[in-house]
């Protein structure tokens, strides 16, 4: 019989991989799926405009500047590079099984950003001039998909890393990465370039994505996420 303490550890590591599951696949799933179906029905979400005008309210050319910058590190500039030397790291480092996870996070998350915009073709904001001008559809937001998927890949491969590292450092990861993504989806809102529900829609798209896929590969893998 296993020591009571070896149980108990595996019983923590257990609940800890339940609660991710729950909280990084079915809830952003539900989430997903409960703003898919409006948009289905045509439904305007009411929360929508109020926040845009809200957030545009306080626009100032400072504030322009900021989310400017934000918004190109979110995408083109600063994500998009970020994914590609943290792949080629992984490669390089050997680590095989979280370089293909992360391979297969970010190009399954561009394929299906891709194939909701198109199946959607929902219009962008048009409340106002936006700073910048982008011709593709609004749902979901591909920067708020982008941010999200490598925050998750970051902060997943930052908490089962072998060995652990410090629990201080795998927590300010956590925070960083979740004011990287909130930023990245505020800018979107700050420039009227996506409504509210088209950054909560990327969000939990990807959520769902990645962590599905973390879970198929590292089931075997019980690790110290709780």
């Amino acid at each position: 019989m296993a020591p009571a303490h070896e149980g108990s550890h595996g019983l923590r590591k257990s609940r800890g991989w339940i609660v991710l599951v729950v909280a990084g696949v079915f809830a952003p799933l539900w989430g997903f799926w409960t703003l898919v179906d409006g948009l289905r029905q045509g439904q305007a979400f009411a929360f929508d405009v109020p926040v845009l005008q809200a957030v545009h309210s306080i626009a100032n050319a400072h504030l322009d500047r900021m989310f400017l910058a934000i918004t190109a590190l979110g995408y083109g500039w600063g994500v998009i590079p970020a994914d590609a030397i943290l792949v080629l790291g992984l490669a390089l480092a050997r680590r095989t099984r979280e370089a293909v996870f992360a391979s297969v996070s970010i190009l399954g998350s561009v394929a299906l950003d891709f194939l909701v915009k198109h199946s959607f073709e929902r219009a962008r904001p048009s409340l106002w001039d936006s700073l910048l001008h982008e011709d593709s559809y609004s749902f979901p937001s591909g920067h708020a998909m982008a941010s999200m998927t490598l925050a998750w890949i970051v902060v997943l491969l930052c908490w089962s890393a072998r060995p652990p590292l410090p629990r201080r450092l795998r927590w300010s990861v956590t925070v960083a990465a979740a004011v990287c993504v909130a930023l990245v989806g505020l800018s979107r809102i700050y420039l009227g370039l996506h409504y509210p529900s088209d950054i909560l829609g990327g969000w939990a798209a990807a959520s769902s994505w990645v962590v599905s896929v973390y879970a198929v590969m590292f089931h075997r893998r019980r690790s110290s996420i709780a």
